[in-house]
């Protein structure tokens, strides 16, 4: 996987990134006055990587009328695989939702594609998510008041944490004002309650994990199948684990910050 970004280090860093992150995925072009007369899309590919494929990329989309804002292209060093990210915006009217499923279909074919994603944030259903989270409370409320002010388009479906907050604390009183469920799981070294977390998660398109300070298993990246994105207190790919301020410290590095990125068995490696 490939590191979503990094900032600089500030009381919001961590939050800054997360909410980078999110508004890069789930930009939408929508406004109060109607439908715009051009809507921003983005389509996520992995394939083998050959001769061609950015070029087709382009092809698909100019055909249509639309025109490409930005492209991120990875080819991992001596693999033969190509991923890619591109943001474009088009007519509607032009390129109606179901036809941009088709022209990518027929890319995936061409390429063989193991995965091919396309979002439209205006037309499409909000992500639905669940946000996990321990002790520390300052990602969870830029989260939070992020979503409520609309910067963060999806649907909280609920909080879930292994540390108990009092009725009487902001979170506990900004989700019952929402309708957002709280879910007090506490965990201990045997037990994590991963079972009834992949319960309560199981309609959810992704997980957050804003300082949620256990180790996900194997067992349970497998069992939910979907992306799980981590908000890390540390710039990886350096630095991963507990107290990564002092590793950076002790290293001598003039820049600190925080990064969002998916998480996988090995740890802060996604």
């Amino acid at each position: 996987m490939v590191v979503a970004g990094a900032s600089s280090s500030s009381s919001s860093s961590i939050l800054g990134i997360a909410s980078g992150f999110f508004s890069r995925a789930l930009h939408s072009s929508k406004t109060s006055s109607g439908p715009p007369t051009a809507v921003h899309g983005i389509h996520v590919f992995h394939c083998p990587d050959v001769v061609g494929i950015v070029a087709k990329l382009s092809e698909c989309i100019a055909l249509r009328g639309g025109n490409i804002h930005s492209v991120d292209v990875f080819v991992p060093e001596n693999k033969q695989v190509f991923y890619s990210r591109c943001e474009f915006v088009f007519h509607p009217a032009r390129w109606p939702r179901d036809e941009i499923n088709n022209d990518f279909m027929k890319l995936s074919k061409l390429f063989n594609a193991e995965r091919s994603v396309v979002r439209v944030p205006y037309l499409d259903p909000k992500y639905k998510i669940a946000v996990l989270a321990s002790k520390q409370d300052h990602c969870l409320f830029d989260l939070l008041h992020r979503w409520q002010e609309g910067r963060l388009p999806v649907d909280i479906s609920c909080v879930i944490s292994n540390h108990v907050r009092s009725p009487n604390t902001h979170v506990i009183r900004f989700l019952e004002r929402h309708g957002i469920p709280y879910h007090h799981l506490p965990t201990t070294p045997r037990n994590k309650r991963e079972d009834e977390i992949l319960e309560l998660v199981a309609d959810t398109d992704f997980l957050v994990l804003a300082r949620y300070m256990q180790i996900l298993s194997g067992r349970f990246l497998e069992s939910y199948g979907k992306d799980i994105i981590n908000i890390h207190h540390g710039l990886l790919p350096s630095f991963k684990g507990g107290n990564p301020s002092k590793q950076a410290f002790d290293a001598g590095v003039k820049l600190i910050g925080a990064t969002s990125h998916f998480v996988t068995e090995e740890l802060d490696s996604g």
